[in-house]
Protein backbone atom coordinates (compact mmCIF):
# COMPACT_ATOMS: atom_id res chain seq x y z
CA UNK A 1 0.00 0.00 0.00
CA UNK A 2 0.95 3.89 -0.66
CA UNK A 3 0.24 6.45 2.25
CA UNK A 4 -1.83 9.43 0.83
CA UNK A 5 -0.65 11.69 4.15
CA UNK A 6 2.11 12.03 6.02
CA UNK A 7 2.50 13.91 9.12
CA UNK A 8 1.56 13.25 12.99
CA UNK A 9 -1.19 12.67 15.60
CA UNK A 10 -1.13 15.72 18.19
CA UNK A 11 -2.38 15.44 21.61
CA UNK A 12 -1.30 17.60 24.70
CA UNK A 13 2.57 17.76 24.41
CA UNK A 14 2.62 14.41 22.16
CA UNK A 15 3.00 13.85 19.17
CA UNK A 16 2.89 10.56 16.64
CA UNK A 17 4.65 10.61 13.28
CA UNK A 18 2.14 8.51 11.24
CA UNK A 19 1.20 7.74 7.57
CA UNK A 20 -1.71 7.55 6.34
CA UNK A 21 -3.54 4.65 4.13
CA UNK A 22 -6.44 4.15 2.58
CA UNK A 23 -8.09 1.23 4.94
CA UNK A 24 -10.79 -0.03 2.05
CA UNK A 25 -10.88 -0.60 -1.60
CA UNK A 26 -13.72 -0.83 -4.40
CA UNK A 27 -14.18 -3.90 -6.16
CA UNK A 28 -16.75 -2.70 -8.61
CA UNK A 29 -16.60 -3.91 -12.42
CA UNK A 30 -15.58 -0.82 -14.03
CA UNK A 31 -17.14 -0.47 -17.45
CA UNK A 32 -15.81 1.72 -20.61
CA UNK A 33 -18.10 4.08 -22.33
CA UNK A 34 -17.78 2.78 -26.18
CA UNK A 35 -19.12 3.07 -29.83
CA UNK A 36 -21.64 0.03 -30.05
CA UNK A 37 -21.38 -0.57 -33.68
CA UNK A 38 -17.38 -1.22 -33.65
CA UNK A 39 -16.96 -0.94 -29.88
CA UNK A 40 -14.29 2.11 -30.14
CA UNK A 41 -13.21 4.09 -27.35
CA UNK A 42 -15.38 7.48 -26.59
CA UNK A 43 -13.28 10.17 -25.90
CA UNK A 44 -14.41 13.36 -24.37
CA UNK A 45 -12.17 16.99 -24.80
CA UNK A 46 -12.45 19.96 -22.41
CA UNK A 47 -13.54 22.40 -24.63
CA UNK A 48 -14.36 26.65 -23.74
CA UNK A 49 -17.89 27.20 -24.14
CA UNK A 50 -17.04 30.87 -24.79
CA UNK A 51 -14.68 30.10 -27.52
CA UNK A 52 -14.78 26.85 -28.37
CA UNK A 53 -11.27 25.81 -28.18
CA UNK A 54 -9.94 22.94 -26.69
CA UNK A 55 -8.47 23.49 -22.89
CA UNK A 56 -5.14 22.04 -21.63
CA UNK A 57 -4.49 21.01 -18.14
CA UNK A 58 -2.39 24.13 -16.98
CA UNK A 59 -5.08 26.60 -17.90
CA UNK A 60 -7.63 25.38 -15.43
CA UNK A 61 -9.04 27.04 -12.77
CA UNK A 62 -11.42 26.81 -10.25
CA UNK A 63 -15.07 28.66 -10.19
CA UNK A 64 -17.23 29.10 -7.74
CA UNK A 65 -20.46 30.38 -9.03
CA UNK A 66 -22.91 32.69 -8.06
CA UNK A 67 -26.48 32.39 -7.16
CA UNK A 68 -27.12 34.86 -10.38
CA UNK A 69 -24.51 32.88 -12.66
CA UNK A 70 -21.53 35.07 -12.09
CA UNK A 71 -18.66 33.06 -12.26
CA UNK A 72 -15.53 33.72 -9.01
CA UNK A 73 -12.32 32.37 -10.94
CA UNK A 74 -9.61 30.89 -7.90
CA UNK A 75 -6.24 30.24 -8.25
CA UNK A 76 -4.12 27.82 -6.35
CA UNK A 77 -2.42 30.89 -4.98
CA UNK A 78 -5.74 32.11 -3.21
CA UNK A 79 -6.32 28.79 -1.65
CA UNK A 80 -2.62 28.56 -0.48
CA UNK A 81 -3.96 31.55 2.17
CA UNK A 82 -6.42 29.47 3.48
CA UNK A 83 -6.15 29.01 7.32
CA UNK A 84 -6.16 24.93 7.48
CA UNK A 85 -4.14 24.58 11.01
CA UNK A 86 -4.60 20.83 10.89
CA UNK A 87 -2.77 20.59 7.45
CA UNK A 88 0.28 18.32 8.64
CA UNK A 89 -1.34 17.09 11.77
CA UNK A 90 -4.06 14.96 13.56
CA UNK A 91 -5.46 17.44 15.69
CA UNK A 92 -7.14 15.42 18.58
CA UNK A 93 -9.91 17.86 20.07
CA UNK A 94 -11.92 15.78 22.73
CA UNK A 95 -12.69 12.15 23.87
CA UNK A 96 -16.30 11.18 23.57
CA UNK A 97 -18.27 7.40 24.03
CA UNK A 98 -17.67 5.68 20.79
CA UNK A 99 -21.68 5.22 20.74
CA UNK A 100 -22.12 8.86 21.25
CA UNK A 101 -21.17 8.96 17.51
CA UNK A 102 -23.89 8.10 14.82
CA UNK A 103 -22.93 5.81 12.18
CA UNK A 104 -24.82 7.76 9.67
CA UNK A 105 -21.63 10.29 9.60
CA UNK A 106 -18.90 7.81 9.12
CA UNK A 107 -17.31 8.56 5.94
CA UNK A 108 -13.90 7.23 4.60
CA UNK A 109 -11.63 5.18 6.72
CA UNK A 110 -7.68 4.82 6.98
CA UNK A 111 -4.98 3.06 8.55
CA UNK A 112 -2.45 5.01 10.41
CA UNK A 113 1.27 3.73 10.66
CA UNK A 114 3.19 5.23 12.88
CA UNK A 115 7.11 5.74 12.51
CA UNK A 116 9.83 3.86 13.53
CA UNK A 117 10.99 6.61 16.68
CA UNK A 118 6.89 6.51 17.51
CA UNK A 119 5.86 3.08 17.98
CA UNK A 120 5.69 3.31 21.76
CA UNK A 121 3.52 6.74 22.00
CA UNK A 122 1.39 5.34 19.18
CA UNK A 123 1.05 1.64 20.99
CA UNK A 124 -0.05 3.75 24.54
CA UNK A 125 -2.72 6.13 22.46
CA UNK A 126 -3.84 2.59 21.11
CA UNK A 127 -4.30 0.30 23.76
CA UNK A 128 -5.59 3.27 26.07
CA UNK A 129 -8.37 4.31 23.71
CA UNK A 130 -9.33 1.01 23.46
CA UNK A 131 -9.75 0.83 27.58
CA UNK A 132 -11.44 3.83 27.55
CA UNK A 133 -14.07 2.67 25.07
CA UNK A 134 -13.56 6.16 23.82
CA UNK A 135 -12.75 7.48 20.40
CA UNK A 136 -10.81 10.66 20.07
CA UNK A 137 -12.48 13.25 18.09
CA UNK A 138 -9.97 14.87 15.66
CA UNK A 139 -9.50 17.51 12.58
CA UNK A 140 -7.20 16.88 9.44
CA UNK A 141 -7.03 18.12 6.37
CA UNK A 142 -6.81 15.84 3.54
CA UNK A 143 -6.61 16.16 -0.09
CA UNK A 144 -6.63 20.19 0.51
CA UNK A 145 -9.68 19.84 2.77
CA UNK A 146 -10.11 20.00 6.37
CA UNK A 147 -12.27 17.74 7.62
CA UNK A 148 -13.48 16.14 10.76
CA UNK A 149 -13.25 12.55 12.23
CA UNK A 150 -12.33 9.87 14.81
CA UNK A 151 -9.67 8.00 15.98
CA UNK A 152 -9.65 4.78 17.36
CA UNK A 153 -8.65 2.07 18.08
CA UNK A 154 -9.32 -1.38 16.01
CA UNK A 155 -6.85 -4.92 16.98
CA UNK A 156 -3.86 -3.77 16.91
CA UNK A 157 -4.11 -0.08 14.52
CA UNK A 158 -5.22 3.25 14.82
CA UNK A 159 -8.14 4.36 12.49
CA UNK A 160 -8.56 7.87 11.35
CA UNK A 161 -12.11 7.53 9.99
CA UNK A 162 -13.36 10.83 8.92
CA UNK A 163 -17.10 12.14 9.73
CA UNK A 164 -19.68 14.21 7.81
CA UNK A 165 -19.86 17.67 8.71
CA UNK A 166 -23.75 18.02 10.29
CA UNK A 167 -24.81 19.87 7.77
CA UNK A 168 -24.21 17.31 5.01
CA UNK A 169 -26.75 14.94 6.56
CA UNK A 170 -30.46 15.45 5.65
CA UNK A 171 -32.93 15.84 7.43
CA UNK A 172 -35.58 12.94 7.45
CA UNK A 173 -38.07 14.11 9.31
CA UNK A 174 -40.40 14.54 6.54
CA UNK A 175 -40.38 11.71 5.38
CA UNK A 176 -41.62 9.98 8.43
CA UNK A 177 -45.27 8.40 8.59
CA UNK A 178 -47.65 11.36 9.16
CA UNK A 179 -50.64 9.24 10.27
CA UNK A 180 -51.44 7.84 13.42
CA UNK A 181 -50.68 3.84 13.48
CA UNK A 182 -51.93 1.70 15.90
CA UNK A 183 -49.48 -1.56 16.67
CA UNK A 184 -50.85 -4.16 18.33
CA UNK A 185 -49.15 -6.15 21.22
CA UNK A 186 -49.75 -9.71 19.11
CA UNK A 187 -47.82 -7.63 15.43
CA UNK A 188 -45.34 -6.81 17.83
CA UNK A 189 -44.84 -10.33 19.02
CA UNK A 190 -44.54 -11.62 15.89
CA UNK A 191 -42.40 -9.38 14.73
CA UNK A 192 -39.79 -10.52 17.63
CA UNK A 193 -40.27 -13.95 16.67
CA UNK A 194 -38.82 -13.57 13.17
CA UNK A 195 -36.25 -11.25 14.13
CA UNK A 196 -35.08 -14.37 16.53
CA UNK A 197 -35.46 -16.90 14.05
CA UNK A 198 -32.52 -14.82 12.24
CA UNK A 199 -30.63 -13.90 14.87
CA UNK A 200 -27.42 -14.38 14.18
CA UNK A 201 -23.70 -13.17 15.14
CA UNK A 202 -22.84 -11.00 12.15
CA UNK A 203 -19.75 -12.52 9.79
CA UNK A 204 -19.46 -10.86 6.70
CA UNK A 205 -17.51 -13.56 5.10
CA UNK A 206 -20.42 -15.46 4.32
CA UNK A 207 -21.49 -12.90 1.96
CA UNK A 208 -20.73 -12.32 -1.47
CA UNK A 209 -21.14 -9.85 -4.13
CA UNK A 210 -23.69 -11.40 -6.67
CA UNK A 211 -23.42 -9.05 -8.91
CA UNK A 212 -20.02 -8.44 -9.79
CA UNK A 213 -19.58 -12.57 -9.96
CA UNK A 214 -22.36 -12.82 -12.41
CA UNK A 215 -21.10 -9.53 -14.52
CA UNK A 216 -17.47 -11.23 -14.29
CA UNK A 217 -19.12 -14.16 -15.47
CA UNK A 218 -21.30 -12.75 -18.80
CA UNK A 219 -17.66 -11.29 -19.55
CA UNK A 220 -15.68 -14.21 -19.66
CA UNK A 221 -19.43 -16.38 -21.15
CA UNK A 222 -18.80 -13.22 -24.15
CA UNK A 223 -15.09 -13.68 -24.57
CA UNK A 224 -15.67 -17.52 -25.31
CA UNK A 225 -18.40 -16.95 -27.59
CA UNK A 226 -20.70 -19.04 -25.29
CA UNK A 227 -24.39 -18.49 -24.67
CA UNK A 228 -25.06 -16.50 -21.95
CA UNK A 229 -27.94 -18.27 -19.70
CA UNK A 230 -30.52 -15.50 -18.43
CA UNK A 231 -31.23 -15.66 -14.54
CA UNK A 232 -35.04 -15.31 -13.42
CA UNK A 233 -35.55 -12.94 -10.92
CA UNK A 234 -36.38 -13.41 -7.50
CA UNK A 235 -40.10 -13.01 -6.42
CA UNK A 236 -39.34 -11.13 -3.10
CA UNK A 237 -43.18 -11.10 -2.57
CA UNK A 238 -43.47 -7.72 -2.49
CA UNK A 239 -47.08 -7.78 -3.03
CA UNK A 240 -49.90 -6.04 -0.81
CA UNK A 241 -50.07 -7.28 3.08
CA UNK A 242 -53.69 -8.54 4.04
CA UNK A 243 -53.20 -9.91 7.32
CA UNK A 244 -49.98 -8.28 8.88
CA UNK A 245 -49.50 -11.08 12.00
CA UNK A 246 -50.66 -13.77 9.34
CA UNK A 247 -47.67 -12.91 7.32
CA UNK A 248 -45.18 -12.57 10.26
CA UNK A 249 -46.52 -15.92 11.36
CA UNK A 250 -45.66 -17.59 7.98
CA UNK A 251 -42.22 -15.42 7.81
CA UNK A 252 -41.31 -16.91 11.25
CA UNK A 253 -41.83 -20.90 9.59
CA UNK A 254 -40.27 -20.48 6.58
CA UNK A 255 -37.25 -19.12 8.45
CA UNK A 256 -37.51 -21.93 10.89
CA UNK A 257 -37.89 -24.17 8.21
CA UNK A 258 -34.72 -23.42 5.97
CA UNK A 259 -32.61 -23.68 9.12
CA UNK A 260 -33.65 -26.66 9.79
CA UNK A 261 -33.18 -27.71 5.94
CA UNK A 262 -29.49 -26.77 6.25
CA UNK A 263 -29.42 -28.80 9.51
CA UNK A 264 -30.38 -32.30 7.98
CA UNK A 265 -28.08 -31.65 5.09
CA UNK A 266 -25.27 -31.45 6.91
CA UNK A 267 -26.27 -34.80 8.79
CA UNK A 268 -25.91 -38.29 6.97
CA UNK A 269 -29.09 -40.15 6.60
CA UNK A 270 -29.97 -43.15 9.44
CA UNK A 271 -29.37 -46.33 8.26
CA UNK A 272 -32.14 -48.39 8.40
CA UNK A 273 -31.86 -51.49 11.46
CA UNK A 274 -32.75 -55.17 11.80
CA UNK A 275 -35.57 -53.94 13.98
CA UNK A 276 -36.60 -51.30 11.70
CA UNK A 277 -37.06 -54.13 9.13
CA UNK A 278 -38.49 -56.87 11.54
CA UNK A 279 -42.05 -55.92 11.37
CA UNK A 280 -42.36 -55.95 7.81
CA UNK A 281 -40.73 -59.28 7.01
CA UNK A 282 -43.31 -60.88 9.90
CA UNK A 283 -46.07 -58.64 7.48
CA UNK A 284 -45.06 -60.67 4.62
CA UNK A 285 -45.06 -64.20 6.09
CA UNK A 286 -48.36 -63.48 7.44
CA UNK A 287 -49.15 -63.13 3.88
CA UNK A 288 -47.38 -66.16 2.27
CA UNK A 289 -49.07 -68.37 5.03
CA UNK A 290 -52.14 -67.27 4.10
CA UNK A 291 -54.09 -69.87 1.10
CA UNK A 292 -55.94 -68.35 -2.21
CA UNK A 293 -58.91 -70.08 -0.60
CA UNK A 294 -59.15 -67.48 2.17
CA UNK A 295 -58.14 -64.93 -0.28
CA UNK A 296 -60.68 -65.95 -3.01
CA UNK A 297 -63.17 -66.32 -0.03
CA UNK A 298 -62.59 -62.28 0.90
CA UNK A 299 -63.21 -61.17 -2.75
CA UNK A 300 -66.24 -63.50 -2.62
CA UNK A 301 -67.84 -61.53 0.32
CA UNK A 302 -67.10 -58.74 -0.76
CA UNK A 303 -68.79 -59.37 -4.31
CA UNK A 304 -71.77 -60.49 -2.25
CA UNK A 305 -72.67 -57.84 -0.43
CA UNK A 306 -72.13 -55.47 -3.23
CA UNK A 307 -75.12 -57.40 -5.12
CA UNK A 308 -77.09 -57.24 -1.93
CA UNK A 309 -76.65 -53.57 -1.75
CA UNK A 310 -77.98 -53.61 -5.64
CA UNK A 311 -80.84 -55.66 -4.99
CA UNK A 312 -82.11 -53.13 -2.16
CA UNK A 313 -81.92 -50.64 -4.09
CA UNK A 314 -84.75 -51.82 -6.37
CA UNK A 315 -88.31 -50.43 -6.45
CA UNK A 316 -90.71 -52.94 -4.35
Amino acid sequence: MRPIWKGTISFGLVSIPVKLYTATEAHDVSFRQVHATDGGRIRYKRVCELDGQEVPYSDIAKGYELPGGEMVVLSDEDFSHLPLASSKEIDVVEFVPAEQIDPLLYNKAYYAEPDKSAVKPYVLMRDTLADSERVAVVKVTLRSREALGVLRARDDVLIVQTLLWPEEVRNAASLAPQTEVTVRKQELAMASSYIDSLAADFDPSQYTDEYRAAVEELVEAKTAGREVTAVEPSNGGGGEVIDLVEALRASVQQAKDKRAGQGQRSQPAKKKTAEDSEPAKRASRGQAKAGPSERSGTRKTETGTSSSRRRARKPA
